[in-house]
């Protein structure tokens, strides 16, 4: 089993089958068992993981510094602002280097357009793996995190759990659409009722709806898109209430980045598509809401809500470290070994 995991690289969870993804979450829970047990794992002793961000970063930063740490290895910040990237430098070159000088390479960028393409580039030329920590259309740490915490709390069989991908009003910062997209290919997957709900304007990628179909009807779920908010609060057994960019009215992707402006007359418009507990109230009993973190508070969601019974979403942030350790664990263990 090691040996196909072993160098794969984990640039999009689409390039993982639903075996390979079964045991990656398997070996989470393992390793989370282990953290709780005090269970000292120095499977990726001396090992160099290389983390190169071009975007601030809270959770998966220090998920995949504090896991590649209680694994045995080391890892390198890079500021990708201040590397030779700034200056021209290939994809191609950083990661033949990279690859030369340690174990692993991981990088964030996510600006529309750029960041999948140059984190794929490195992959296509590195000779040890490649982690997408999140680019413009993928965001797969989070994905495969949340997927776990959704089997802790409902169990193994997700078949017929209907999640709910919703848009949320926002004001912080333009955010990429990496997350949805992640979430809504890989959750059919697994059986479940996917419902997508947004406002007109905020569509994903035609593709990705397509895929997340053929998902659905492969794998006994099914998929949903509307634009009615009550539609996908109704029945719920998941809520993710989250903001996403606007790529489809501002293709230059300036909005991952930070450098358009961010509360305009349109998205102010959406004021109204906000997670209240009367929202909540809308769900199955015991209806549980999640969140990638930082949420927009009072903006997204309402603190009732986020600080509430239904809210799981430290328990899914605390999941990062476990399946941050899991991808490192899988897909650099045994290098140099027999």
């Amino acid at each position: 089993m090691q040996s196909q995991f072993r160098g794969k690289h984990f640039v999009t969870l689409r390039d993982w089958s639903k075996e390979q993804i079964d045991t990656l979450l398997d070996v989470s829970l393992q390793l989370k068992r282990d953290f709780a047990l005090g269970t000292i794992n120095n499977s990726l002793q001396n090992q160099t993981i290389f983390l190169m961000f071009f975007e601030q970063s809270t959770r998966t930063r220090n998920s995949m510094e504090a896991g590649i740490t209680q694994l045995g290895g080391h890892a390198h910040f890079i500021d990708g602002s201040t590397t030779q990237v700034a200056h021209g430098e290939s994809p191609k070159d950083t990661a033949v280097i990279l690859s030369r000088f340690g174990h692993a390479i991981a990088c964030r960028y996510c600006n529309w357009g750029y960041g999948n393409a140059f984190i794929s580039e490195m992959a296509q030329h590195a000779t040890v793996p490649v982690i997408n920590l999140q680019c413009d259309l993928y965001h797969p740490l989070q994905a495969i995190a949340d997927l776990m915490t959704m089997q802790e709390k409902f169990g193994q069989n997700l078949k017929r759990i209907k999640v709910s991908i919703i848009w949320a009003y926002a004001e912080s910062h333009k955010k990429p659409i990496s997350v949805p997209l992640s979430q809504v290919l890989l959750f059919p997957r697994y059986g479940m009722d996917v419902c997508l709900a947004h406002p007109k304007g905020w569509e994903l990628p035609d593709w990705v709806i397509a895929e997340a179909k053929a998902n659905a009807e492969r794998y006994g779920g099914s998929v949903t898109v509307t634009d009615n908010e009550e539609e996908a609060y109704r029945d719920a057994h998941i809520v993710i209430p989250k903001n996403w960019g606007n790529w489809v009215n501002d293709q230059t992707g300036l909005q991952a980045s930070g450098a358009v402006k961010v509360v305009d007359e349109k998205l102010m418009a959406q004021r109204s598509w906000k997670c209240t507990e009367e929202k909540i109230a809308l769900g199955d009993r015991d209806v549980c809401y999640m969140h990638a973190l930082p949420a927009d508070r009072n903006n997204e969601v309402d603190n009732s809500v986020i600080d509430g019974p239904h809210s799981i979403v430290y328990d899914e942030a605390e999941n990062r470290l476990h399946t941050s350790k899991a991808i490192m664990a899988l897909t650099m263990g045994g290098r140099g070994r027999a």
